[in-house]
C-alpha cells in the first residue's frame, strides 16, 4: 500500500513539498529511497527542480514586489532588512548557501530580488546550490537509513518507527520556528508601537543598491 501511494503520488508530494519548503520531506524522500520505495536519483532531480523553481519564483517576485512581500508581515519585514544587510555584503555566498540556513527558504530569494542582484548571475548560482543541497541532503538521508541498518540489523520492522520519528523532529522544528516567528513578530510589533509613541516618521522605503 505505501509503496503503491508512493509510486502514485511521491514525487509529486516531494516537488510540492521542495517547492515550498523543503528539509523535512526530502529527508523523507531519501529513507524510503533507501527502503526501495523511490528512487534515489529521482529523489535529487526532483528536489532539485522543486526547490530551483520556488526559489527563482520567490527571487522575481522580490524583484517586482519585494517592499511589499515583505511588510505584509512584521516578522517578515524583520528577517527582510537583516537579510538584506547579508546579502549587500557577501551575495554569492548567500546566493549559494541560504537553503542550509533554517528558516530563511522563503524570506532569503525575495530579499536577493529585492537588493538587485542580477537575473543571470542568480539563474546560474541559484541552480548551483539547488544542486549541492539536494544531493547532499538526499544523500544525507539515504546513507542515514544505511548506518540504522548496521546498527539495527533489518530496518524494515523499524521503517514505521524511523518515519514516525522523522515526521515527529520535522514537526517539532516547525513547531519552533512557529514559536520563533511569533516572538519575532511581537518584537516587531513592539518596536513599532514605541517608534508611533515617539512621535517618529513613518520610514521611508530604502533605496535599493543594485549588488555589483
Amino acid at each position: 500500500m505505501l509503496q503503491q501511494f508512493l509510486h502514485d503520488f511521491g514525487y509529486f508530494a516531494l516537488f510540492l513539498g521542495t517547492f515550498f519548503e523543503g528539509e523535512t520531506i526530502l529527508v523523507l524522500a531519501g529513507f524510503l529511497a533507501f527502503r526501495g520505495y523511490m528512487d534515489i536519483n529521482l529523489v535529487v532531480v526532483v528536489a532539485f527542480c522543486g526547490s530551483y523553481a520556488g526559489d527563482q519564483l520567490w527571487y522575481f517576485l522580490g524583484r517586482k514586489h519585494g517592499r511589499k512581500l515583505l511588510a505584509r508581515k512584521p516578522r517578515w519585514q524583520l528577517l527582510g532588512d537583516r537579510a538584506l544587510e547579508h546579502i549587500r555584503k557577501h551575495p554569492d555566498i548567500w546566493v549559494l548557501s541560504f537553503r542550509f540556513v533554517y528558516g530563511l527558504r522563503t524570506v532569503m530569494p525575495v530579499a536577493i530580488g529585492l537588493s538587485g542582484y542580477p537575473p543571470g548571475r542568480y539563474l546560474l548560482l541559484n541552480g548551483i546550490g539547488a544542486a549541492v543541497w539536494a544531493a547532499a541532503l538526499g544523500a544525507a538521508a539515504y546513507h542515514f537509513g544505511a548506518v540504522l541498518e548496521g546498527m539495527l540489523g533489518s530496518v524494515k520492522k523499524y521503517e514505521l518507527w524511523v518515519l514516525g520519528a522523522l515526521l515527529v523532529l520535522g514537526l517539532g522544528l516547525w513547531i519552533r520556528r512557529r514559536i520563533k516567528n511569533a516572538r519575532l513578530t511581537r518584537e516587531a510589533c513592539a518596536a513599532e508601537k514605541v517608534r508611533l509613541a515617539a512621535g517618529e516618521p513613518e520610514k521611508a522605503e530604502k533605496p535599493t543598491t543594485p549588488v555589483e
